[in-house]
């Protein structure tokens, strides 16, 4: 006998129920269909670079990774995070408790959040923020309170006062980026120190997801939140493999934090993945191992791209705010004669051949970011250099 559904429950729970299907989803799908070219999704269209890549391969041959790794991550990996960290910002780690190797960025934000939030418990974000912040903040049971960067002289900042403001008894913990997706902000040694001096002065967890660590621009610093006063032990430090070494299909993550953190962290993460990427941990070790001039050029070429698209989208009519780091830079349509980013975005792909993405479904006020849209940088020369030409055609 079938089972039937009850039509009076809906199938998805109340938690999830106002996430759909991705934007990006959405968009990079139009952009197939269309033929446009997608400047929507943040991920490169290279490869990087070709000794990890050999690395890989090195470990599939050698069997290294091709059952299950162990569950906090490879020694090699958790290793060579833990130097990493060291060697650039005089972080030290205990590769065996404090390091935490996670499914990507994305699983290492659900997995703490999972394990650090009791239902009800407040969560403030800097907003517009990365879609999953608001799906995992869900899952946990938490509630988001955003805290929104606005456009100041050029830019988008942060206020401290609204800051200080939102904490209230409920509060938590503080989900940080830096720099900052989408809007490319890159948070100031000051504004960090203010941060920090709020964590400690509430007793505030702090999550840090600084992915783009590599990737800052015009003497722009990244300054990881765990190196101030008091934040070493109530910090969760997020880093990626995929965005610096453009790898993002493989999805190594990690998690660097204090050892109770880390075992928190890791009771939530074991339910979810279990383990993954097996092979390309031991790659991903021998890419944060490369020198820096690695690092330097990888920076030296992704501002060089922004900087090419930046200027066309200038051309073509946009507002373009600074952006200090990240792939991403961040537009304001209304001086094409548009406030609606999505209703903009929909139809771009068939009045330009170019697909983007509307920064309102990173706010939880759709209308603060009605009239602002990404667009993303990490393309060949090539390909930015056609994207350009084509958004010209909006300048009439």
């Amino acid at each position: 006998m079938t089972a039937m559904t009850s039509s009076a429950r809906p199938l998805l729970n109340r938690r999830l129920a106002e996430f759909g299907t991705t934007i990006f989803a959405e968009m990079s799908a139009l952009a197939l269909s269309t033929g446009s070219i997608n400047l929507g999704q943040g991920f490169p269209d290279t490869d990087g670079p070709e000794e990890v890549r050999e690395a890989a391969v090195r470990a599939l041959r050698d069997g290294r990774g091709n059952q299950y790794p162990p569950g906090p991550g490879v020694p090699e990996l958790r290793g060579g995070v833990a130097a990493h960290q060291q060697r650039r910002y005089g972080l030290e780690f205990d590769p065996d408790t404090e390091v935490l190797v996670t499914a990507g960025a994305t699983e290492a934000i659900a997995a703490s959040l999972l394990a650090l939030l009791e239902p009800g418990d407040e969560v403030i974000a800097l907003e517009p923020y990365y879609d999953s912040y608001a799906a995992c903040i869900a899952m946990a049971g938490g509630r988001r309170v955003p805290v929104t960067l606005r456009p100041h002289e050029g830019a988008f900042r942060l206020d401290l006062d609204e800051l200080r403001d939102a904490v209230t008894d409920r509060t938590r913990l503080l989900l940080v980026n830096t720099p900052h997706n989408p809007t490319g902000t890159v948070l100031t040694r000051e504004e960090l120190a203010a941060i920090a001096a709020l964590a400690v002065e509430r007793d505030l967890l702090v999550i840090t997801d600084e992915v783009y660590e590599h990737l800052v621009f015009d003497g722009a610093e990244h300054v990881p939140l765990a190196t101030f006063p008091g934040m070493r032990e109530r910090t969760v430090t997020i880093g990626s493999a995929g965005k610096t070494f453009s790898f993002t299909g493989w999805k190594v993550g990690w998690v660097t934090a204090a050892p109770g953190l880390v075992t928190a962290v890791r009771s939530a993460k074991q339910f979810l993945t279990y383990v993954a990427s097996g092979p390309f941990q031991y790659a991903a070790a021998e890419a944060l191992a490369l020198p820096d001039t690695y690092f330097t050029a990888f920076r030296e070429d992704m501002q060089a791209k922004r900087d090419l698209l930046a200027a066309g989208l200038r051309e073509a009519g946009f507002t373009v705010y600074d952006t200090a780091g990240t792939y991403f830079i961040t537009t304001d349509i209304r001086p094409l004669g548009e406030t609606d980013g999505f209703a903009f975005c929909r139809a771009l792909p068939e009045r330009a051949g170019v697909v983007a993405i509307p920064n309102a479904v990173f706010y939880d006020h759709r209308e603060a970011g009605a009239p602002f849209v990404r667009f993303a940088f990490c393309k060949r020369t090539s390909v930015l250099d056609e994207a350009v030409r084509r958004l010209k055609s909006l300048a009439g």
